[in-house]
């Protein structure tokens, strides 16, 4: 090792002799004194196999729990890759397990120290290791949480021990079926109960031996997410080229039609404000390692800000949600954008028009309701997600009353659909929602309904010209500057949020 003499001195036992302890090892302790030998010959008290024997001179009682170890017992057997001492503590820079730089500290357990064996193919296929502890334990909460800088989350040794590691087939091993509930009891409260749901522990997100369900679930999403996105992207690709070829007028006699009162617009603010939230502070716990997630998780270690956000969101998500059915519920004449969302089959068929419209087959453009389906779809599609993403994520977040009362293949299933619909929404959002409101030539370079309500009555004219005549018909078109609240319209104004 290079500059031992330095290393040594900034390790726990240089810096105990420092400060005048009596106990603390030096160098003779481990080297000896006229019998020094290399580390590689037998004789050496440093050597491999006798390294553990050294430390126990002074840590007698972990040296005892070592020996009796797999480890213990693997050195014993003359295994040359087994674990001792020096391999998981180092050498002569042997720092206290609080230490950030210690590979005993927690974040570095899984990755650094038992990741070093346990994830290698060679350990792995020379001495018949499973494979999957590693990835696994990285696709898990616990190992995302700790990687994004949670370092109170289970590593490796809080499950398996730290030298008192034993086969799960021993009754001593802490993640003995015997035992388990003991070990996550320390973490998860309840956990010792007998209706707690503790079920497979290493199951990779992707693949593994899943429960038929969150194997189906996934399956699902991955039919479901290409099919929907391509269907987007292609839809929205060829309404835009249509749409630029056509040269479509936008904002001719300068009308407005109140889209959006103030109720929807309050809902929408809310939707507005936490759904990139939710976004940023979730897929930052999924990828710690991005550039764009690093500045949340800052204070992660200590304070849980990106989780503390991401819940605080989550709230305000679904207090505007029900604010809009609540809106909905106390406004009897805005109840009727419910009925105008309730999908027709001329909706079905509008599609296929729209479509054929904008590959040039007919010259007919399609005409529609006070709602397209378009808009129909992101609405009950919103309103979906939220479910799921409501539900699935609160087993996520009591994850105590959930093992209680569930078996545990519903947290994972809850786990998948939570990333699979948080992927799905995000990307419908960018590609669905964000053309509607600012990429679509008739409202670029923004539908400002979202802001004061109103939207050029000119979009309706061309699009919507039946309801563009009952607002006519209402004497809800006006000017800029002379546009009259809902509250005193003789006919009430509806969103689409």
């Amino acid at each position: 090792m290079a500059h031992p003499v330095e290393s040594y001195e900034q390790s726990v036992h240089g810096r105990a002799v420092r400060a005048g302890s009596e106990k603390a090892a030096n160098c003779n302790d481990c080297h000896g004194n006229h019998d020094i030998y290399p580390a590689r010959d037998g004789r050496s008290r440093v050597n491999h196999w006798r390294v553990s024997e050294t430390c126990g001179s002074c840590h007698k009682e972990i040296a005892a729990n070592y020996k009796e170890s797999v480890h213990g017992v693997a050195v014993g057997a003359g295994v040359k890759d087994a674990p001792a001492c020096v391999d998981c503590h180092g050498e002569h820079l042997i720092l206290g397990p609080q230490n950030p730089a210690s590979p005993v500290y927690a974040a570095n357990v899984s990755a650094e120290t038992c990741g070093r064996c346990h994830g290698s193919a060679r350990m792995a296929q020379l001495y018949d290791l499973p494979a999957d502890r590693v990835p696994s334990y990285a696709d898990s909460y616990h190992g995302l949480a700790l990687k994004g800088g949670k370092i109170t989350v289970a590593n490796c040794a809080s499950c398996h021990g730290v030298h008192n590691i034993f086969k799960s087939a021993d009754p001593r091993s802490t993640v003995n079926a015997a035992n388990l509930s003991k070990t996550c009891g320390h973490c998860h409260q309840g956990a010792d109960r007998s209706d707690y749901a503790i079920g497979p522990i290493h199951v990779r997100t992707e693949a593994g031996p899943n429960h038929p369900i969150v194997k189906w679930i996934r399956w699902t999403y991955w039919v479901l997410i290409p099919a929907t996105l391509g269907f987007m992207l292609l839809h929205n690709l060829l309404d835009l080229l249509s749409k630029l070829a056509r040269r479509h007028p936008r904002h001719e006699s300068g009308e407005v039609a109140l889209r959006m009162n103030l109720g929807f617009r309050f809902a929408h603010w809310g939707i507005m404000a936490s759904f990139p939230t939710l976004v940023v502070t979730g897929f930052a716990l999924k990828y710690p390692d991005s550039w764009w997630a690093k500045p949340l998780l800052l204070w992660e270690t200590n304070a849980g800000v990106r989780g503390g956000l991401h819940r605080t969101a989550a709230i305000v998500l679904l207090l505007a949600t029900l604010y809009h059915f609540v809106h909905l519920a106390l406004r009897k004449r805005d109840r009727s954008f419910l009925s105008a969302m309730i999908p027709t089959v001329k909706d079905f068929t509008d599609v296929s028009d729209v479509f054929r419209y904008n590959l040039g087959l007919t010259r007919q453009e399609p005409r529609f309701a006070k709602f397209n389906y378009a808009e129909k779809m992101e609405y009950w599609a919103f309103l979906w997600g939220t479910v799921a993403m409501g539900l699935s994520g609160f087993l996520l977040w009591f994850n105590n009353f959930s093992l209680r009362h569930f078996p545990k293949w519903m947290t994972d299933a809850a786990t998948a659909v939570h990333w699979y619909e948080a992927l799905l929404a995000t990307f419908s959002i960018l590609i669905w929602h964000f053309y509607v409101v600012i990429f679509d030539p008739m409202v670029y370079p923004m539908d400002t309904a979202w802001l004061d309500g109103k939207i050029s009555a000119d979009h309706y004219r061309h699009t919507r010209p039946a309801y563009y005549r009952a607002l006519a018909r209402a004497g809800l078109l006006e000017t800029p500057g002379k546009f009259e609240d809902s509250e005193t319209s003789p006919e009430p104004a509806h969103g689409d949020d």
